[in-house]
């Protein structure tokens, strides 16, 4: 059940300040675990919703175009980033005229984290009644790594409401259950409290194939260890291990060759991310992540679907070749 009510939160400014490698072992000024004192580009909104009986806000910014052409794009984020990281995506699609909703799940960002489980049935649901609450019929939806996930459950669950739907390397085409033993919830937790953020860079450079510059990494690291001196931190570490559970136990690999809305996949060549490899027996580990091949064998089987790849790219595809990926999304969208 979801209820609306109005409530407006306003920031500014880009991003969390661009620091040096070092700033990964330096004492950190504590953020809120809704991302207080991390900024970001466009002001930010507060959208009240109930899921599965529990009072929570989804945030959200709305972008208006200087030019209005008459649609709007929702852009879908990550599990490991901010939906801030999507600033220069709002950028192009504003000039292009554009109405730009980027909004954070919940779960994730500026949004609630829930004590309950999180699902992608809610988090489709909860896109959906933003759209209602600001009027938007129908829209494109552009998403990125998990957001990719929930694209697919959007368009399988409420297909007239998806105009266009850019899959920007899309985890999910491949249901990891079938390489990765079940791991507990709470062991999944004592792991990742234990990383650092060195770890976590490493990480995200080695899973991610980030083809970017050190500092251009460092707010991600930044809006994930400065929530660690919050009071609140063992909330949102319960929330981002669900979403993890959630990737691994609701699958949507069966389901993208069923979708009829018009779709382009877009793939950086050199992106094997996927979740939950290393748990996997070694055997199977070297199967797993062949995501640009996944991405062009559904694309075949789809009635309105290409994969278009993008060599010498990772998993950050729109900020590591930008204007490729304008070429691609504004040409896709313009059709």
């Amino acid at each position: 059940m979801i209820r609306l009510l109005p409530a407006v939160l306003c920031t500014a400014l880009l991003a969390a300040p661009l620091t040096s490698h070092a700033a990964d072992t330096a004492p950190r000024e504590p953020y809120g675990i809704a991302l207080e004192g991390f900024a970001y580009p466009y002001p930010v909104h507060l959208l009240p919703l109930i899921n599965d009986s529990e009072q929570l806000s989804m945030a959200y910014m709305d972008v208006p175009p200087a030019q209005p052409n008459g649609r709007t794009v929702v852009l879908l984020h990550g599990r490991n980033f901010p939906s801030s990281y999507w600033a220069p995506v709002i950028k192009m699609l504003s000039e292009a005229g554009f109405r730009v909703v980027v909004p954070d799940q919940i779960g994730f960002g500026k949004s609630s984290k829930p004590i309950g489980e999180l699902h992608f049935d809610n988090l489709a649901r909860n896109t959906i009644a933003l759209l209602d609450h600001l009027n938007i019929d129908k829209a494109e939806i552009v998403a990125h790594s998990l957001g990719g996930m929930l694209g697919v459950r959007i368009a399988r669950a409420f297909p007239d409401r998806v105009a266009h739907l850019v899959l920007t390397a899309p985890i999910g085409l491949e249901d990891y259950r079938l390489y990765v033993p079940p791991t507990p919830t709470e062991k999944i937790i004592e792991t990742e409290d234990k990383l650092t953020a060195d770890g976590y860079r490493k990480q995200l450079q080695t899973n991610y194939a980030i083809k970017l510059p050190p500092d251009a990494i460092t707010p991600f690291i930044d809006a994930r260890f400065n929530i660690k001196g919050s009071p609140d931190y063992p909330r949102w570490l319960r929330a981002f291990v669900s979403s993890g559970q959630m990737i691994y136990r609701e699958p949507v690999a069966h389901e993208i060759a069923l979708i009829t809305e018009p779709t382009l996949f877009i793939m950086g060549a050199d992106d094997h991310n996927a979740p939950g490899r290393p748990n996997a027996p070694e055997a199977l580990r070297a199967k797993m992540g062949e995501n640009a091949e996944l991405a062009k064998a559904l694309a075949a089987k789809m009635p309105n679907a290409r994969a278009e790849v993008i060599p010498d790219t990772g998993h950050l595809v729109f900020l590591e070749a930008p204007e490729k990926y304008r070429e691609l999304v504004l040409g896709f969208l313009g059709r």
